[in-house]
């Protein structure tokens, strides 16, 4: 062979790519990792098989037929009770049964298309602000969506003006109701945290003063306590006359607890930002609102992302706290469905399908979370 011909490369060993250099160097890097590992799977071993027994191979999925957007879908000749459900594996008609309590609480059957109306207004409103991104006037169009969507939304859930019938708060449960208080708790909370976070480092001592004693005194008392004055404690600085709605104050409970948390959280990023930048802002003769609106509060709420989507899932399932003072959110529903003397003891089927549900949103969440710290990462970009 000549000596200026090359010779063909030689793959690497397989032990150096691929899979098994992962398995390598995750799994069995050290014998202490490689014992883990073994125990691992050896758990998932015992506790899998059963699982996946107890959830789907003898679980019963006798739905009779299902009326699923006009088209009739037969599972069964007839849909399962109880009694049918002995086999030992989960009983998931129970869910079905329970749908529409566990979704609506006990939303009044023949208005059920006024909160579904509202679902959908929600996925448009997510369709429109993705597709209005590059549109010249965004922000106006985005400013009005907002400000009509609760509106309606308020409008259609609760009804009156002599158009829909009205529909008490009491009435409000189940799922539907966690999303209004995680909902409304986050948004409201989330202005009212970039004050008092610019209070806290106000040059002022008074706004400084108070916003750091709001601050801290928030965060030193649990919700619980805070939900028990709000329910309690606030009617009495009303007149005898005036009632407030037991809805409300969560809501008003609810907002000013996390107003407290996401404060601290835009804090922390208004401290990551150099001092340059409010140096920078000062020279080129900016007054202290366009520094914070123009150059201060986006860079600082960018670095606050994942920690503003952390503290706003924790807020969302928080909310099973409303239950002590009377309202029924989404868990609080399905433990009182379990308790319907024809579904006894499928408490658990219930409490999966809660966690599943949550799962996902809150998964969702999560990934929404980061793809806005790429979207708005401009480090890297030229």
């Amino acid at each position: 062979m000549p000596i200026n011909e090359l010779q063909a490369t030689r793959k690497p060993p397989k032990s150096q790519i691929g899979a098994l250099l992962w398995i390598k160097e995750n799994l069995f890097s050290t014998w202490m990792n490689g014992i883990l590992t073994a125990l691992s799977f050896y758990l998932l071993y015992i506790s899998v098989p059963p699982l996946l027994d107890w959830l789907l191979i003898s679980a019963n999925f006798s739905f009779g037929t299902i009326d699923f957007f006009g088209f009739n879908i037969q599972f069964s000749d007839e849909m399962a009770t109880n009694s049918d459900c002995e086999r030992g594996g989960a009983c998931w008609p129970f869910i079905y049964e329970k749908f529409d309590m566990f979704i609506y609480g006990f939303y009044p059957r023949e208005e059920l298309w006024r909160p579904n109306v509202v679902f959908a207004l929600t996925a448009l409103l997510f369709v429109a602000v993705k597709l209005t991104k590059n549109l010249k006037h965004k922000n106006r169009i985005l400013v009005s969506l907002l400000t009509a969507y609760p509106i309606a939304s308020y409008f259609l859930l609760l009804g009156g003006f002599g158009i829909l019938p009205i529909v008490e708060t009491y009435k409000l449960g189940g799922l539907m109701l966690t999303l209004i208080i995680a909902g409304v708790g986050i948004i409201i909370s989330f202005p009212i945290g970039i004050l008092l976070a610019l209070g806290r480092q106000s040059e002022l001592s008074t706004v400084r003063f108070f916003s750091v004693m709001y601050i801290e005194f928030i965060r030193a008392v649990p919700l619980i306590t805070i939900l028990f004055m709000a329910s309690n404690v606030l009617p009495l600085f009303f007149d005898a006359g005036i009632t407030m709605d037991k809805l409300m104050r969560a809501l008003i409970a609810i907002t000013l607890f996390q107003a407290a948390y996401m404060a601290e959280v835009v804090r922390g990023g208004l401290q990551a930002i150099p001092k340059g930048q409010y140096e920078a802002a000062d020279a080129i003769g900016l007054s202290y609102y366009q520094k914070n609106i123009l150059i201060v509060l986006p860079q600082a709420l960018k670095i606050s992302i994942p920690n503003i989507v952390g503290s706003s899932i924790s807020l969302f399932k928080d909310t099973t706290l409303v239950l002590i003072i009377g309202l029924m959110d989404f868990l609080a529903v399905v433990t009182a469905a379990a308790a319907d003397k024809e579904w006894l003891g499928r408490h658990l089927e219930g409490y999966i399908f809660v966690a599943m549900v949550l799962w996902v949103m809150l998964y969702t969440m999560s990934r929404y979370s980061k793809k806005l710290e790429l979207r708005f990462n401009t480090e890297n970009k030229n």
